[in-house]
């Protein structure tokens, strides 16, 4: 960050005039919060006992025999309660409204793995909550919107423009500038105006400082490669950040291919050089935009790789060429899941296959002395309506007539 809030010419915090009391006092939370070494030491030991951290660094030798290149390390952010890496930052951002006060919290979501984790946050820290999302996500994935309601949680379905992410992340801040006395927004990635994107990559940068203790014990030295998939970015700046400085480390974000790069139906702001300088929703990155500058639909097989920008903080990266980007189709995104799932046991949610199916393209590059870790960030029972459908599974499918009669459909 060279200046407040920016990396390179991304980033800024582009908010309203009645936001910038509430941001002020969010910088300052945050600032002192850092600058107190028992609150990491607080956080560390709540995920520990909370959140079952460490996660593992898990081997796979069935991949990595099969794919003959590489050694496949698979950093099993899954395992978090609430099955993904967004624990890591609500738990955080949890213990900052305690210092701050707050009684209620505020949160968007795609996939909805952020809206679980923010709901379980407020139900452990006693906090009223309400969860803004698409109502096209809402439709894919009404598993997480169970569970956000059954844990305490309003679920607000947001109607305007494409029904996805961004269209709640809107939303969200329209009900944060009403209700700022009483109420955090808890922002699941790192996007978003100053402070957010150096506030969600402070909590997630335990996940990569974990991966370079645990690969430097199974090996005795460094992975040539770390790959994550890419929504906003919050899962590989976590993982990336603990390898920045190790320039012998190669990076490499992989975005939602969707229906392919001349497709028009993708998220690959990056990869796909499709992404243009604009700023929206408080800050400035790479959007997929129309030539009037709005902002295009986009698609993706997983509702958390959808997102109509990228962190300003990849975006710097990517531009410094410290990380490299890639994409993966829908279908190399199910097929990877497959392999996965019949290799090793593993069953990665549909964002983390994105990762693994780029992997699976280029592990056979490396020598077998050499290894590479993917990031799981999270678990894909959450998918199972959308995995059963894209594989036609026939006896899914007569379990899902079934159930419809049961309820007279």
């Amino acid at each position: 960050m060279n200046r407040q809030g920016y990396y390179g010419r991304w980033g800024g915090a582009f908010i309203p005039e009645v936001l910038h009391e509430t941001f002020r006092e969010l910088n300052a939370a945050f600032a002192a919060a850092k600058a107190d070494p028992a609150f990491w030491t607080g956080y560390v030991d709540l995920m520990a006992t909370y959140s079952c951290r460490p996660t593992p660094l898990t081997h796979c030798p069935n991949l990595s025999r099969a794919l003959g290149g590489a050694q496949i390390y698979v950093k099993r952010e899954d395992l978090n309660h609430t099955g993904a890496h967004k624990a890591n930052n609500v738990m955080g951002q949890g213990l900052l409204m305690q210092r701050m006060g707050k009684t209620r919290v505020i949160a968007e979501t795609g996939a909805g793995q952020h809206g679980v984790a923010t709901a379980t946050m407020a139900a452990r820290f006693g906090f009223a909550c309400t969860i803004y999302m698409g109502a096209e996500d809402v439709r894919r994935q009404r598993p997480n919107v169970f569970w956000m309601e059954k844990l305490g949680a309003q679920v607000v379905p947001v109607t305007d423009g494409s029904q996805t992410l961004k269209d709640a992340i809107n939303e969200a801040f329209r009900d944060w500038v009403t209700n700022m006395s009483d109420t955090h927004y808890c922002l699941g990635t790192v996007c978003g105006p100053h402070p957010f994107p150096e506030m969600v990559g402070y909590f997630q940068g335990l996940i990569g400082q974990e991966a370079r203790r645990q690969i430097l014990t199974a090996c005795g030295r460094l992975p040539a490669r770390v790959y994550a998939c890419v929504g906003g970015g919050s899962n590989a700046y976590g993982i990336m950040s603990g390898f920045l400085d190790d320039s012998r480390v190669e990076l490499i974000g992989v975005e939602a291919g969707g229906l392919g790069l001349d497709s028009g139906r993708h998220a690959a702001r990056i990869a796909g050089r499709h992404g243009q300088a604009g700023v929206a929703q408080g800050y400035r990155t790479l959007f997929l935009q129309d030539e009037d500058g709005q902002m295009q639909d986009t698609h993706s097989v997983a509702a958390g790789l959808d997102y109509i920008g990228v962190s300003p903080i990849l975006a710097d990266l990517a531009e410094a060429g410290r990380v490299r980007f890639a994409a993966a189709t829908d279908q190399e995104v199910l097929l990877a899941l497959d392999r996965t799932m019949k290799a090793e046991g593993l069953i990665p949610a549909l964002e983390s296959a994105h990762a693994f199916a780029h992997a699976f393209k280029e592990v056979g590059e490396l020598s077998p002395e050499e290894s590479v870790i993917i990031n799981m960030s999270g678990r894909g029972d959450k998918d199972i309506f959308t995995i059963a459908h894209a594989f036609g599974d026939p006896s899914w499918q007569a379990f899902i007539r079934e159930r419809g009669r049961e309820y007279g459909a």
